[in-house]
């Protein structure tokens, strides 16, 4: 039979669900998820490809030209939507961080003006409180909110099912976790998690609220496939990238970068225009902040380091040194993509199989740890003498710790000196930056310090990383290349001896240097520091030391995100197929699997016995000529099986075929119903009950099956199948013999069909349908070649099996109809 050569369906996921207090629905670990093996081949994918049954066509049948602008009037709506509600978000965690951070850093200065360890306690106490809480929040209410997210909304946006990634819990704990990691000074950061937030709202959204918790608006529920949503997610990641960094094109490039597999135009422009929208409500919310609306959150916050007034201009023989930050950046990139491997495989293994208690007892750890090292390590290092002020500069030293600037006075004897370590320890990770990127502060950190600093804080941002908080790695690392950058600019002063050389350029070269070796992007990330440091004139540079780092992370392991991904067990499907696929054929690659086919009429009993004995999530369906010749006559989800099961009103008596477009009742379902809630859940087979005279009933297939899905021969090449796979977002492609006939090619011109109101001229026109015309007259052939408008241009004439041809000439142009004798 031909169904022993079809490609299985992917099967159904059975995922790790945390069994939880207060957890009425399970969820994903957000840290070790699916660690086997055994259940990365069982993972559920989406159905991203359209099921052009004969309720799908009949509602397509049913919308007018005024729906289809509904439609995409309701599309730029929710882009606005997400827009507005993402940069509210990032507003709202912005100011939460920068105020915590404010208390904390105010608290501690007035304690230690008495006491140092009176100071380093309660410094010590706030930051434990802040990541307890947010440890607590995902353990015992979202643990899929756990990291930054990024490679799971990767994954989704690839087309895989990952259960809780975009609950309404999941945004909740996301929003307050990452407000208690990052005010708590783990070696961290919020914009990966605002990713991960962006595509929450926009899920939510798209879906019109979370029915659990009784948030819904049935307006708002105009986009329930997953292909609508995945649009949608994908500007959601656009927006928090542009709320994050408060860089649109950054995030446009983002998403299209990095965490998309499927683009296209249409999208293009609403994901952009979405970052507008960030853009607008974050510039307003800055401007209100400004007015002391917002408490502590002034200056800080926002990332955007403005270094338009450093170095003008960079000579030849800088650009080994930036070469060699490059060279760095790679190298280091690539021990941290290593290391955290090590790690997160260690504490999936050993520790966190423990439960969720010794997660908690694990965060706290580490935010003593690191409590401890960023006040207790400046109290090592010698404080330096202020230089000379310069009047035009608005740099003042020196400054009261935790206070925003330069130059922090942190356990010195004398008034005018400054502890180059606690400029950049003891201060949040934004202002840490600012001062390492900070233009004409030539000489304010010694190598030392900046030495210590890249030890320690690499140190910590590894074993931090994989924690039970929401945990982003873009401040990080641009905390780590800034360090050695100016590092190296140190030695490029001391070497060259030149005074227009600024050792904060070098810093923004090694941040850019570190991320492009770890996480792997370039054109993105090229446009978002450019974006957050407001100078163009070092974008050459920043390509340079990214391409370079890039190749050098290649050389030893692949990206931070995809790393992450495979320990997760995500199977991501990556841009370029493996070198081995092109020695395989199709169907080589499924040969070994056993595809169960349904007969168009199936018994509901036979049914039920298939999805209660298996876990496939596609069936080829099979019907029989009149010759007994079997043929295939589509695909039926598992999914739509179980709505047909539950509903019954599609059950029938007779064995015999139906009407296939339903009979003289029409399509008894919509097709919204047969729609998968956005929670993945779904409906399962244990949850439908039949009774014994339902079970002895038939169901006909043929309105509710796929009568189109994607073929391919039997020898094509796994890595074409692959490309064709992954570019068109599938989730089943059928593997059948070589065909033995043809019915007609198609060419780029059979796709170029222009609108006519005329039918009969749009039926001439078109090439996409070969017209034969038997015992054509003269008379009008003259016709059609007078009433031809462009397309084909040679008629050939079939008479008694002789192929004569002619040609015929209207306003200077050639036709051509097929003319059977």
């Amino acid at each position: 039979m031909l169904s022993n050569r079809f490609q299985n369906g992917m099967e159904t996921a059975r995922l790790v669900w945390s069994r939880l207090p207060r957890s009425e629905e399970g969820d994903l670990d957000g840290v070790g998820l699916l660690s086997t093996a055994s259940n990365r081949n069982c993972v559920e994918s989406l159905d991203y490809e359209v099921i052009e049954n004969y309720a799908y066509r009949e509602e397509q049948a049913q919308r007018g030209k005024l729906f289809v602008g509904y439609n995409v009037g309701m599309k730029w709506f929710f882009a606005l939507l997400i827009g507005i509600g993402t940069g509210f978000a990032a507003v709202f965690i912005n100011i939460s961080v920068e105020n915590f951070a404010g208390w904390k850093f105010s608290l501690t200065f007035k304690i230690i003006q008495k006491s140092y360890l009176a100071g380093c306690l309660i410094y010590i106490l706030i930051n434990l409180a802040l990541v307890f809480s947010s440890v607590y929040i995902i353990t015992q209410f979202a643990p899929a909110a756990a990291g930054s997210g990024i490679p799971e909304i990767k994954g989704y946006l690839n087309g895989i099912d990952i259960p809780g990634i975009l609950l309404l819990r999941t945004l909740i704990g996301k929003i307050f976790g990452s407000i208690g990691s990052v005010g708590g000074g783990l070696a961290l950061g919020k914009e990966g998690p605002l990713v991960h937030t962006g595509a929450c709202i926009a899920s939510l959204l798209g879906q019109g609220g979370s029915t659990k918790y009784h948030i819904s608006s049935r307006w708002l529920q105009g986009f329930k496939s997953d292909r609508d949503r995945r649009d949608l997610v994908t500007c959601g990641c656009a927006a928090g990238v542009a709320a994050a960094f408060r860089a649109p094109v950054g995030g446009v490039l983002f998403s299209l970068e990095e965490v998309t597999s499927w683009w296209r135009s249409q999208l293009m422009w609403r994901v952009f225009f979405t970052s507008a929208i960030v853009a607008v409500v974050v510039r307003a919310a800055m401007g209100w902040c400004k007015s002391g609306n917002c408490g502590h959150f002034g200056s800080g916050g926002f990332i955007i380091w403005d270094i338009s007034g450093g170095q003008e201009d960079y000579s030849f023989e800088e650009l080994l040194p930036m070469a060699v930050i490059g060279v760095i950046g790679g190298l280091l990139g690539a021990l941290f993509n290593q290391l955290t491997i090590y790690v997160t495989r260690w504490r999936r293994n050993y520790l966190h199989k423990k439960g969720n208690r010794v997660k908690i007892y694990e965060a706290c750890l580490i935010s003593v740890i690191t409590s401890v090292i960023s006040f207790g390590l400046p109290l090592l290092r010698k404080c330096s003498p202020c230089p000379d002020s310069d009047p035009a500069s608005e740099i003042e030293c020196p400054r009261a710790p935790g206070m925003y600037g330069n130059y922090v006075n942190f356990y010195c004897s004398k008034e005018k000196e400054y502890n180059d370590l606690a400029t950049i320890f003891f201060n949040t990770q934004d202002d840490a930056i600012r001062n390492l990127f900070s233009a004409k502060t030539i000489h304010e950190f010694s190598a030392q310090s900046l030495l210590a600093f890249l030890v320690m804080f690499y140190t910590l941002a590894v074993i931090t990383f994989g924690t039970a908080v929401p945990a982003g790695q873009f401040v990080p690392g641009i905390m780590i290349g800034s360090t050695y950058g100016r590092l190296v600019g140190i030695f490029t002063v001391n070497h060259y001896k030149k005074l227009n050389i600024e050792e904060g350029t070098y810093a923004l070269l090694g941040a850019a240097s570190f991320l492009g070796g770890s996480m792997r992007m370039t054109v993105s990330l090229c446009v978002i520091m450019v974006e957050i440091t407001n100078n163009l004139k070092l974008l050459p540079l920043i390509m340079l030391v990214l391409l370079i780092s890039k190749a050098v992370g290649d050389a030893f392991n692949e990206g931070l995100y995809e790393e992450q991904a495979r320990l997760r067990g995500i199977p991501l499907l990556e841009s370029r197929p493996k070198y081995e696929m092109r020695k395989m054929t199709a169907k080589e690659a499924c040969r070994n699997q056993k595809v169960l086919s349904l007969p168009r009429v199936v018994k509901v009993a036979d049914v039920v016995s298939i999805l209660q004995s298996n876990k496939h999530n596609g069936f080829p369906v099979i019907d029989h000529t009149r010759n007994g010749e079997t043929l295939v006559i589509g695909l039926m989800l598992r999914s739509h099986l179980l709505v047909l099961l539950q509903s019954k009103i599609d059950f029938q008596h007779s064995p015999l075929p139906c009407d296939p477009r339903g009979g003289p009742q029409g399509i008894r379902h919509n097709f919204s119903e047969f729609a998968k809630p956005v929670s993945s859940k779904g409906i399962s087979i244990n949850d439908i009950h039949l009774s014994s005279d339902d079970l002895e009933m038939y169901i006909d297939l043929a309105p509710f099956l796929n009568p189109s899905p994607y073929v391919v021969p039997e020898d094509m090449s796994l890595t074409k199948v692959y490309n064709i796979f992954r570019q068109l977002g599938l989730r089943h492609i059928f593997v059948v013999p070589r065909a033995s006939r043809m019915i007609g090619v198609i060419t780029r011109k059979d796709l170029l069909i222009e609108e006519e109101t005329d039918s009969t001229a749009m039926e001439l026109q078109s090439t996409s349908t070969l017209k034969l015309y038997r015992g054509l007259s003269f008379k009008s052939l003259r016709w059609l070649c007078a009433n031809l408008k462009g397309g084909m241009r040679t008629i050939i004439c079939l008479t008694n099996n002789v192929v004569c041809k002619s040609t015929c000439r209207h306003n200077s142009k050639n036709h051509s109809v097929l003319v059977l004798r």
